[in-house]
């Protein structure tokens, strides 16, 4: 069994070569990733493999992300201390965590699967994380008791882009979103709703995540 340290050391080096690598380009994503190492948010058997650039298995058959993703989607999303952001698909919690201590305030998060919310919330408090609020759902609807959002960020593969979560977007918002096919592969999405409510989105590319299920993504 790996001790902390030795998590700690590994988790650094990864950082520190994803910032020299320009994966990570702004120092708040740095901090941030230092912050919350990813083997807190992944179960006991797979914490030494948490510092290694691939997703890796949580419950329910889902995934976390692979760090250089992860710091892609943080990047492209632009947060600033003080945006409201809606996460859809919380899976292990660490992304949120991330987001949290880039906005510096309230987070919202929504799962499908009920295990993965308790999975989450044990994996943020257990964190030290506060500020961020997981909840059951159909995150393909967002979530509209707190709308609007400055930023929204999908962590599954739709099938279109959900037509509520560009509604519940400021004037000015940026949504991120992967777009595709069901299993393997998708295109990740910068959609921007401009001051006057119209939307312009770009292409970033490739990349590979679980399915979006609900209402406004594919159907179990």
């Amino acid at each position: 069994m790996v001790d902390g340290e030795e998590l700690l050391r590994r988790w650094e080096k990864t950082v520190e070569r994803l910032f020299r690598d320009g994966v990570i380009k702004s120092e708040p994503v740095r901090r941030a990733f230092l912050k919350y190492p990813r083997y807190l948010f992944v179960q006991k058997r797979y914490c030494s493999y948490a510092h290694v650039d691939e997703p890796l298995p949580i419950p329910a058959g889902q995934t976390i992300s692979a760090p250089h993703m992860v710091a892609i989607m943080l990047e492209l999303a632009e947060l600033k201390p003080g945006m409201k952001v809606l996460e859809v698909g919380t899976g292990s919690g660490w992304n949120a965590a991330l987001i949290a201590e880039l906005v510096k305030t309230d987070v919202y998060t929504v799962e499908r699967i009920p295990e993965l919310v308790e999975f989450a919330r044990r994996n943020l408090q257990r964190a030290g994380v506060e500020n961020v609020h997981v909840f059951l759902g159909d995150g393909s609807k967002g979530f509209p008791p707190k709308v609007p959002y400055d930023r929204i960020i999908v962590t599954a593969g739709a099938p279109e882009i959900p037509g509520p979560l560009v509604e519940q977007l400021k004037p000015g918002g940026r949504l991120i979103i992967p777009v595709g096919s069901y299993h393997l592969w998708q295109d990740l999405y910068i959609v921007d709703k401009t001051e006057k409510g119209k939307t312009k989105k770009r292409r970033w590319g490739g990349v590979a995540f679980v399915p979006l299920v609900g209402e406004y993504g594919w159907r179990e």
